[in-house]
């Protein structure tokens, strides 16, 4: 998937008509690399040329990166216009030393461990890709192509980007302070009954979605569906509402530009003051926050 971004420079060379970006793929040894594939991967070896841009691909799993590989990296924060990663490779950027002091992100499933381990870094889990200054990070897998568009954005500009997410036939660019994964995803209902009832809450978040509404949609008593609720989910049906209109409101903030106090009423907290104090209760920021965030500006 590291690989898959490197495409999106490929693209935009076509678009612009011109080689705009020269592409090397380097490597501590050089030589030839295997990937998780096993397929090889032709490789130059790490050396004293100086690049406009250096991308930090990423293993399947968090490696710790070599001296020399860290030496790299801290000599060429010295001549190099930017520093980025994919995925996992905010790793190997922590341990050079490169994200103290900075926002960063990587994949949703090693976020917890980076804040763990680099407790300078200030990690934020649901962002799509950071960029802090000359150090750019991107969440897990595909998050690399929103990142190489909105390097793209920056460099030529917002039309050619968007002829490039064209042309690779994906979403023009997710913003990057867009949350990584679904709410639905996280609650994890396994019967049919209790599925019905979390697709009836999707459909009605506006209402107030009181148990017993839960209960008829998923055809059980108010108190069977509790138990069977919680027992599949590990949450109260009234903490998965929550979280659900969390998900909907921020899509809403980081998609349009409707006002605060009307994604509260649509989303079912009825004001706005109720919706930011779940905000920060649940996510630590406020409505306003995530808005400016997913902003495209708010990304350079």
């Amino acid at each position: 998937m590291s690989f898959a971004t490197l495409s999106v420079f490929e693209v935009a060379n076509m678009v612009a008509g011109e080689a705009f970006y020269d592409v090397h793929l380097l490597s501590e040894s050089g030589g030839r690399i295997p990937n998780t594939f096993g397929m090889q991967i032709d490789t130059q070896r790490l050396g004293d040329k100086v690049f406009d841009t250096l991308l930090i691909g990423a293993a399947a799993e968090v490696r710790p990166p070599t001296p020399g590989l860290v030496a790299m990296l801290q000599d060429s924060f010295k001549s190099t216009r930017r520093i980025a990663s994919i995925c996992v490779g905010a790793f190997t950027l922590a341990e050079a030393g490169l994200l103290d002091g900075r926002r960063a992100t990587t994949h949703w499933a090693a976020a917890k461990e980076l804040q763990e381990r680099f407790p300078k870094v200030t990690v934020e889990m649901d962002s799509i890709f950071i960029a802090d200054g000359p150090i750019w990070t991107s969440a897990g897998m595909t998050a690399g192509i929103d990142l190489a568009l909105s390097l793209i954005e920056r460099d030529i500009g917002a039309e050619k980007a968007r002829a490039a997410a064209r042309m690779l036939v994906v979403y023009q660019r997710r913003a990057g302070g867009q949350s990584q994964y679904s709410a639905l995803l996280e609650i994890d209902a396994k019967s049919d009954r209790v599925q019905d009832a979390l697709a009836f809450a999707r459909r009605n978040l506006s209402a107030p979605l009181s148990v017993e509404d839960l209960a008829v949609a998923a055809r059980l008593s108010p108190r069977q569906f509790s138990r069977v609720f919680r027992a599949e989910t590990g949450l109260s049906p009234a903490k998965a509402i929550e979280t659900l209109r969390l998900e909907a409101a921020r899509l809403m903030l980081e998609q349009g530009r409707l006002p605060v106090e009307e994604i509260a009423r649509a989303t079912g907290f009825g004001g706005r003051e109720r919706m930011r104090r779940s905000f920060i209760r649940s996510l630590g920021q406020t409505p306003q926050a995530i808005r400016n965030a997913s902003h495209p500006l708010a990304s350079f």
